[in-house]
């Protein structure tokens, strides 16, 4: 497995199906690392490991994980029956009014093409035990993009006129905001009601079970080739 990034989707899927069926115990010893004893204190731990087994570039920079072949990747914790048990980030909000458009969006730009990676998550299973699911390329159908975008533009809306205290994990069909710090003390600027500085804290774009459900068993659901 090399660290190198790869050239085409096709490497990519290569490199996911030969990890699929190993344990995290197993894919840290490739890269001379063990695997912590629990995830509390070592939040996205799997995906950063995944992020250097498979050959991620783009580090903490504004892009899809695999640069060159415009790829994101989301690990997605599973139930026994195969199902998202929590909510999946996607990235922060910004807070200073600049909203864009939904086209050139950074939800959009992360979300367009996506390698979602499956992993036990039962909190019974001990992390180094914690086997690594069957990859899987997906991109938003119409429909689905459709509504990421009304829901994106709804709470930006809300964003720039100041009204981001006011919005609540309830709102968005599949999108949704939510506070996003290691530290409830962390705070950062946003724009208030009357177009002021105001201090709140960082919010990140999280996408809802209900929908990472949704792509989970469309896949499930198509033929075989």
């Amino acid at each position: 497995m090399s660290p190198t990034a790869p050239l085409s989707e096709a490497e990519l899927i290569q490199r996911v199906d030969q990890i699929s069926g190993m344990d995290l115990a197993m894919l840290a010893s490739c890269l001379g690392l063990s695997p912590p004893e629990k995830l509390l204190h070592h939040k996205g731990w799997a995906g950063q490991l995944l992020e250097k087994v498979l050959g991620a570039d783009a580090g903490s920079l504004a892009e899809p994980d695999f640069r060159q072949i415009g790829v994101e990747m989301k690990t997605l914790p599973i139930n026994r029956n195969g199902q998202p048990i929590e909510s999946t980030y996607v990235c922060t909000v910004p807070l200073q009014g600049m909203a864009g458009n939904w086209a050139s969006s950074w939800v959009r730009n992360k979300l367009k093409r996506v390698l979602w990676i499956p992993i036990e998550g039962d909190r019974d299973i001990p992390v180094h035990k914690r086997r690594i699911g069957q990859g899987i390329l997906w991109s938003p159908n119409q429909q689905q993009e459709t509504i990421l975008r009304q829901d994106w533009e709804e709470l930006m809306d809300m964003v720039c006129l100041g009204n981001i205290e006011k919005i609540t994990a309830k709102q968005g069909v599949y999108l949704q905001i939510r506070p996003k710090a290691a530290d409830s003390k962390v705070t950062t600027q946003a724009v208030g009601s009357s177009g002021e500085k105001i201090l709140t804290h960082p919010r990140g774009f999280y996408l809802r079970t209900r929908f990472t459900t949704e792509i989970l068993n469309s896949v499930h659901r198509q033929p075989p080739n």
